[in-house]
């Protein structure tokens, strides 16, 4: 079975203090310049980003669908993976609020910055960048909202 690169995330507000456990896909394909999560506007409520904060502004990103305009929330969260046997971050992350996607999804930066190292990508098989190079972890169930 075919599967991407997901993996368990808290994400805490900044702006609220709430925080969401989440399944988060890694995609390598969201460059950013800066470490980034995109997330749906339903995630963006519960941890009161959304409706976004006025210190927020609005930009337009390319997509597989076309362009989109989300809205960015510069420094917003802290964000954290969990697996079974440990806990890395947490790490500061601008906040991308879309409108349209129904997955949340780390940028290049942020996984970067959270050590995760992608070994298959089709099959769901990662690990961190300090894990043994033995050490193979499983991608997480996909979440939709």
């Amino acid at each position: 079975m075919s599967m991407a690169v997901r993996v368990r995330l808290r994400v805490k507000s900044r702006v609220s203090q709430q925080v969401i456990e989440v399944s988060a896909l890694v995609n390598s394909g969201f460059e950013a310049e800066s470490p980034q999560i995109l997330i749906p506007i339903s995630v963006a409520k519960q941890i009161s980003l959304y409706p976004p904060p006025i210190t927020s502004s609005i930009m337009e990103v390319g997509t597989a669908g076309g362009p989109s305009r989300v809205f960015l929330v510069r420094d917003a969260l802290d964000v954290w993976v969990l697996t079974n046997d440990r806990e890395v971050g947490p790490k500061l992350s601008d906040a991308i609020i879309s409108l349209i996607e129904e997955e949340v999804l780390i940028s290049d930066k942020l996984a970067e910055e959270l050590g995760l190292v992608l070994l298959a990508i089709g099959s769901g098989k990662w690990r961190f960048f300090d894990d043994p190079p033995d050490k193979i972890r499983y991608s997480e169930k996909p979440q939709y909202w």
